[in-house]
């Protein structure tokens, strides 16, 4: 602290008359005494940039996680974070929205993930029957994600009608409602539900009433479908980037006229019309052909364009084994694919120490050059029983649902991902802000 003590002092008072060019110069004489300026050195606060239009707020689940850490320094580290600041991260990625709690792909759902943080949120784009685009993750999802089986003049069109359960011989309730089935102005009349559908059912309302026991229906009963357009509209208010996914036709292609390749041209051209920078947008696809036509053809997304990886359908993969993957990281990257998203467990190992470690697959992935996304964070059931799908690589090592944690982390600072899919985006934003991990990517 330093203090500066002055003494009799001449001031010039400037008087200024309203709006008059004319100014008039005072000069009068002021004494001061005994008076000390004190110099202050304040640390500087660090700023980060909030996109626009969020309003964070993470809720008490990161609090819940944390708690059930094992004792650790980074249980620690995030435990000082507790009180933020918060903001929203491109790091944090909004799968289908916020779909722990929300129903996927409505509005309602990709408003919560903006609140919790995600600086990016996805729409899965597929097409209804008059070849208009919408937000749905399968194009045949309907019967378990909206409640068109309870409209009976549009159940009548689904594909596969409801089947009720036959408890004599074990077979399950059945149905199958695709996007394809219908109009745009008829999907728009149906409402989002959660995603889920129970196979013991025998009426329609049983069916309907699906939601696994770990998810809630508390914020279900309003769930507004959008088509690709209203989501753009939407996540431009919102302030948030877009990642759609250009989903797999469940109807033979060309249809209706319409080729696989207008198709994946329909869906960034609607960004263009509705004037979304190219910058702002990662356009995604399992097909490595769409990916690569993007690449190919529309040069302002091509270094966005990203490849989800889910080979590990194939036969014979195996993320340990370079062999196995066709085509190879040098390949991709020959091909121009510069990102490269595959499931949480692709990525990860388990050492001689029963750390968490990255895997071979992601240490070729890094060396050849390609950027890596994680998909999905808080998609399975809690981790106490091996995690499913997401963690079986590590299934050995994880017992609690503060792994979750211990998961991420090691993805950022040790795989480094350039970014996280989350059923539930606060858990990451959380982590990114903690952390003082850039707002943008």
């Amino acid at each position: 602290m330093k203090r500066i003590t002055l003494s009799a002092s001449c001031l010039l008072i400037v008087a200024l008359t309203g709006c008059d060019d004319e100014v008039k110069v005072v000069e009068k004489d002021v004494l001061v005494t005994n008076t000390e300026v004190e110099i202050v050195e304040v640390p500087t606060p660090v700023v980060v940039e909030v996109a626009k239009g969020s309003n964070v707020q993470l809720g008490t689940r990161p609090d819940y996680l944390i708690n059930d850490m094992a004792p650790s320094e980074l249980k620690t580290q995030l435990a000082s974070c507790q009180d933020g600041p918060f903001y929203t991260t491109d790091f944090s990625i909004g799968h289908r929205g916020a779909p722990m709690q929300y129903p996927e792909h409505t509005k309602e759902s990709y408003i919560a993930a903006a609140r919790m943080g995600a600086g990016i949120v996805e729409c899965d784009v597929t097409f209804t029957n008059d070849k208009e685009l919408v937000c749905r993750h399968s194009q045949c999802d309907l019967h378990t994600t909206t409640n068109i089986l309870a409209i009976p003049e549009l159940a009548a069109k689904c594909s596969v009608p409801f089947t009720p359960a036959n408890p004599n011989t074990g077979t399950p309730a059945s149905a199958k409602c695709c996007t394809s089935d219908i109009s745009l102005s008829e999907f728009l009349t149906l409402e989002g539900k959660m995603d889920g559908a129970n196979p013991k059912a025998t009426t329609v309302a049983e069916y309907l009433d699906g939601t696994p026991n770990w998810r809630t229906d508390l914020y279900s009963k309003t769930g507004t479908l959008l088509t690709h357009k209203q989501s753009i509209e939407l996540f431009k208010e919102l302030g948030v980037k877009m990642t759609p996914e250009l989903k797999s036709p469940q109807v033979s292609m060309p249809f209706d006229g319409m080729s696989q390749e207008q198709y994946a041209q329909k869906m960034l051209d609607e960004y263009t019309q509705l004037d979304v920078p190219a910058n702002q947008v990662y356009p995604q696809s399992f097909n490595l052909d769409d990916v690569k036509y993007w690449i190919n053809t529309n040069p302002e997304f091509a270094d966005q364009s990203v490849y989800l990886d889910g080979r590990d359908s194939e036969a014979g993969f195996d993320p340990s084994n370079p062999a196995t993957w066709q085509p190879s990281m040098t390949e991709l990257v020959a091909d121009d694919v510069k990102i490269l998203a595959p499931p949480i467990w692709m990525m990860l190992t388990i050492d001689n120490d029963n750390n968490i470690v990255p895997s071979q697959y992601a240490i070729e992935a890094k060396a050849a050059g390609l950027k890596l996304i994680a998909w999905s964070l808080e998609r399975s059931g809690p981790l106490n029983e091996g995690g499913g799908y997401y963690y079986q690589s590590i299934a050995d090592v994880i017992n609690n649902d503060g792994d979750m944690m211990t998961v991420v982390d090691v993805l950022a600072k040790q795989v480094g991902v350039m970014g996280i899919f989350s059923d539930w985006p606060a858990t990451v934003s959380y982590y990114a802000s903690c952390n003082k991990m850039p707002a943008s990517i």
